[in-house]
This record gives C-alpha cells, sequence and structure tokens, in this order.
C-alpha cells in the first residue's frame, strides 16, 4: 500500500549497488557531507548542537569539522580507513562523524556500555586504525597488542597516557579549505554492529544512500520542518540515535541537544529548557516519565512529536501521555540496523487506531511477508517480514555468508514474524527464533509480554520457551513488578483471564531487578534461556 498522498516528494526507480531497481528519492544529496553543507547553507546562524554549555551553530560546526576532517587526512587518514567512536552523547562525537564523513573515512560507532573483549572484537574486526574514546572508558580500551591495526588513538573529555586529546585532531587554521574527496552515495559512510542478541555482531554496511533516505523518511513521515530541536537521550551509537535523531535533524537544519544519561527530571528539564519539539525514545522512558514526573513543573509545549520503537507502547501508556501532553503525537516506528532504522512508521494522527500495528512501510520500502516455501503470503496471514529497498543495506563487512543468508534479491529477511492488514499496516507477532511451540501450538512471545506489560504491578517481561519432555516446550515468563508484591499466580490469573489456556505461562520467575539487555539496550533473551536451562 502506497503512503498517504499528499506528502508530494519526488520520488523514481533507480538502480542501486548493481541489482537492486528501488524507488527513491528523486533529489537528494548524494553524502551525508552533502546532506550537512546543504544544512549548513540553509541556516548558518541557526544552532545545530547543544551540548551542557557548549553550543554551535551550523557555520560554527562546519568549521570545525572541516579542521578535523583535515586532521584525519594529515594524520594518515584515507578514503575507507576505518575509525571506530567509544563515545558517549557528546559533541566530539558529532564533530568526529561528520568529519569521517567529510574526508572519506568510515565512521564505526561502538556503545560506550561495551566492555573490553566485545571492543577489542569489533576493532579487529573492521580493521580499525583510528580510536577516539571517551576519557572515562580509558580503562577498557584494548591495548596495542590486542589490536595491532590501531595507529592512532584520541580520547575526549581528559587527558589519557597513550593518547592524543581530541583538540590535537583539529587543525590549527580555521580558514583551511574543507578537504575535497571523492565518495559515490553507494560508499560506505559508517558501519554499525548489530547488537548481538543471538550470536556474534556482524558489521551492517550503511552507505550514504541508506542514511540519506532513511533521514528524508523521517522528514516526510513525521512531517518535520526546518530548524526542529531534538534531545538525544538514546545513545548516538545506536542506528536510532546516529540517524533517528542525528542525521534527520542534520536533513531539516534542526539541532540535536546531546544527553549523555537518561534521567526523567534532567530529560524534562532539557526538554523544556531547549524547548524540544521532538524525539525518539523506547516506551520504558516515557513510562518513568509518567511514574516519577510532574508535568505541570515543565513547559513542553513545543514537544510535538514522540516516536518510540524497540517495544510495543501499552494502551494506558499512550491514553496519559496524551492527557497531559494533548499536542503530543506519540508515532510507533519499526526499523533495524539493516534497514538504516526505519521500515514502517505511524503516520501523524493515527496513534489510537494503530496501536495494535507499527504503522505503514516508509514511502521508498517494499514490504512482503513470506511463508517458509519462498510463498508470498496474503493480507492477514503470518510470515517473515521482508524488506527492499535504497534504505536497506547492501550487506556485512566481510561476512559473504551471512550476507547471503540474510538477503534474498535486494529483500532483508527480518527474522520478524508479522502481517499486513488490507490498509498495508504492519502487525509484529514475534521474532522466528522466539515463536514458542507448546504442543503443536504455535505462541508468540510478544503476545504474553503485551498483556503482561498491560497489568498495574508490572514494569516490563519477557517470555523464552522452557523445555518439556511431553510437549517440546511451556511457556517461561521473567517478570519485573513495579512494588515488589506480585506473585506468580497474580501473573497466572492476570493472563488467564486474556489468553487461551495454551497460552497461560506454565512458569513464573519474578525478577527484583530489570531484565537483562546487551549492549545496545535491546533483551537478551539468550541469556533468560540460559537461566532457564542451568535451572
Amino acid at each position: 500500500m502506497a503512503w498517504p498522498e499528499g506528502t508530494g516528494v519526488p520520488k523514481r526507480r533507480e538502480l542501486l549497488f548493481g541489482t537492486r531497481l528501488v524507488p527513491c528519492y528523486s533529489e537528494r544529496p548524494a553524502t551525508v557531507d552533502a546532506m550537512f553543507r546543504a544544512a549548513v547553507a540553509r541556516r548558518p546562524d541557526g544552532e545545530a548542537l547543544v551540548d551542557g554549555e557548549r553550543r554551535y551553530s551550523y557555520a560554527q560546526l562546519d568549521g570545525l569539522v572541516t579542521r578535523a576532517a583535515a586532521g584525519l587526512i594529515a594524520g594518515g587518514a584515507k578514503p575507507g580507513t576505518r575509525m571506530a567512536l567509544v563515545l558517549s552523547n557528546r559533541s566530539e562525537f558529532l564533530i568526529a562523524l561528520l568529519a569521517a564523513a567529510r574526508a572519506g573515512v568510515v565512521a564505526v560507532p561502538i556503545s560506550a556500555r561495551e566492555q573490553r573483549p566485545g571492543i577489542a572484537g569489533i576493532l579487529n574486526d573492521c580493521g580499525a586504525s583510528i580510536l577516539i574514546h571517551d576519557a572515562a572508558l580509558a580503562d577498557r580500551m584494548p591495548d596495542a597488542a590486542e589490536v595491532p591495526s590501531l595507529a592512532l588513538r584520541l580520547s575526549a573529555g581528559g587527558a589519557v597516557e597513550g593518547c592524543r586529546p581530541f583538540e590535537e585532531l583539529l587543525v590549527s587554521d580555521p580558514a583551511l579549505p574543507a578537504p575535497a574527496v571523492e565518495q559515490g552515495e553507494e560508499d560506505t559512510a559508517v558501519i554499525l554492529y548489530t547488537s548481538g542478541t543471538t550470536g556474534k555482531p556482524k558489521g551492517a554496511l550503511l552507505a550514504h544512500v541508506n542514511i540519506i533516505h532513511s533521514a528524508m523518511h523521517f522528514e516526510e513521515c513525521w512531517d518535520y520542518r526546518e530548524g526542529e530541536r531534538a534531545v538525544l537521550a538514546v545513545p548516538a551509537s545506536h542506528v536510532t540515535g546516529l540517524v533517528a535523531v542525528v542525521m534527520a535533524m542534520i536533513r531539516v537544519a534542526g539541532c540535536t541537544v546531546m544527553m549523555p544519561a537518561f534521567d526523567v527530571a534532567g530529560f524534562l528539564e532539557l526538554a523544556s529548557r531547549e524547548r524540544m519539539t521532538t524525539t525518539v525514545l523506547v516506551p520504558a522512558m516515557y513510562n518513568l516519565c509518567l511514574l516519577r514526573a510532574d508535568f505541570s513543573r515543565y513547559d513542553l509545549s513545543s514537544w510535538r512529536i514522540g516516536g518510540f520503537g524497540g517495544a510495543p507502547m501499552p494502551e494506558a501508556t499512550v491514553e496519559a501521555m496524551a492527557e497531559r501532553l494533548p499536542e503530543l503525537h506519540l508515532l510507533n516506528a519499526y526499523g533495524s540496523t539493516e534497514c538504516a532504522t526505519i521500515i514502517s512508521v505511524v503516520p501523524i494522527g493515527s496513534t489510537r487506531a494503530c496501536l495494535d500495528s507499527v504503522g505503514m512501510c516508509v514511502p521508498c520500502g517494499d514490504l512482503r511477508i513470506v511463508d517458509d516455501q519462498g510463498r508470498e503470503c496474503p493480507p492477514g496471514v503470518s510470515g517473515e517480514v521482508w524488506i527492499r529497498g535504497p534504505m536497506t543495506i547492501r550487506g556485512y563487512w566481510n561476512r559473504e555468508d551471512a550476507t547471503r543468508d540474510s538477503f534474498v534479491d535486494g529483500y532483508w529477511r527480518s527474522g520478524d514474524i508479522g502481517a499486513l492488514d488490507e490498509r498495508g499496516h504492519l502487525r509484529l507477532y514475534d521474532r522466528k527464533n522466539d515463536v514458542i511451540n507448546r504442543g503443536g501450538h504455535k505462541i508468540y512471545s510478544v503476545e504474553v509480554e503485551n498483556l503482561l506489560v498491560r497489568h498495574a504491578d508490572v514494569v516490563e517481561a519477557a517470555a523464552v520457551a522452557h523445555p518439556d519432555p511431553v510437549l517440546g516446550e511451556k511457556i517461561h515468563v521473567f517478570v519485573i513488578s513495579k512494588s515488589g508484591s506480585l506473585t506468580e499466580d497474580d501473573v497466572r490469573d492476570f493472563c488467564r483471564a486474556s489468553l487461551a489456556d495454551y497460552k497461560v505461562p506454565d512458569y513464573v520467575t519474578l525478577l527484583g531487578d530489570a531484565l537483562p539487555r546487551n549492549a545496545n539496550g535491546k533483551v537478551t533473551k539468550r541469556v533468560l534461556r540460559d537461566q532457564v536451562s542451568a535451572g
């Protein structure tokens, strides 16, 4: 189904990556750097970046980016050189990211929550020769023997032995002409390592054309306007922060307001002070705001778009947010690293009509539901979600096997189970590997999880398979209680009132802390399954 009429953004079919004829925006910048330069030209004096007391206009940021790009080239960087960024949400991240784009260097953002073995693994896998990291994370950085490819180390936010300070990257002459590096839109701009919830992380190759189309999808679908202001409260190193916030703001010459770590009071204070118009959070952040804050203390009248993804939004949360902020549009988006963040999205004004869906496929996307025999499913029938478009990556870094397994005729096989309705709205049911088979009954774990988070005393929940010698698998749920007084019987009784008997959890584990998550914040069900296996 096509995106609603009236957006009027010109599109045409183009051949990308040699084999994919896909709809594209016909008027677009060729590279990330070109997109940034266009923003500088549109609003040279407009605010581009806020980081605590540090504020930069587009013209000022452009000058820093030029100097940093020149510094990279002077330090030996060439087009295609990989530069890793282990940085929290701070101005150096954006300066380094845009400098890489200007110098033809490939940026490799790594979560600031990643530990030393994971960082070393990624650096060695991509062959990084430059590393920029937070000074506070120095003890987690691998040494020279662990990553022999590293030729240059820089630290931001303090001195670190064996590292040059980030400021030395900025070539001193502010009048220096911008480096002239030839780049094509299919060249890799960023390598983002997938979260690895089920195995070894893979380096997704995000080309300029992928990032630009995703940024333009946000602009078109959520009616982003020139000068939007977004608080970056999710990690900049994650595809959501990188593309849905940072790149989307650059596309509309907007402002990114850095927030190093999320806390409710700090977020709402920042949103109020900086006149935030948009942001993208996970549902748990909205829930925390409702639980812990008095909204009347903050002026949030500028907040227009509240994007969310990564988990379902309970209807009670939508209603509570609407009551407190009636002008706010809460909009779900379904995305992935392999599609440069956005696959489907809820249109403005459709939140209540799409509570059980993740909206419609983005304007330049081609979304199919495919069964196990490789046949397209009719509306209403579930199968694996396949997606193709100019935002879909070409493959993974040095992983021809994974690329071959995950991509068919330009379609990325998501591993998610879903269905399209007659209107083209996508409903997601589960990950293919998370479907529980209880004596022949297929149970989508997300159905059980979505129900449990509606319970007034449940913060979050996860359902996994529990091996059973008779039925094959039973249902095991892990639940975080708000009060700590929730019982196993409470959980089962709540589920029994709404679910078929075979979907009621057989096992309930009440946890006192949060569910286990990887460095990108995704629940690692593998850890829960291991816990089940260990008894």
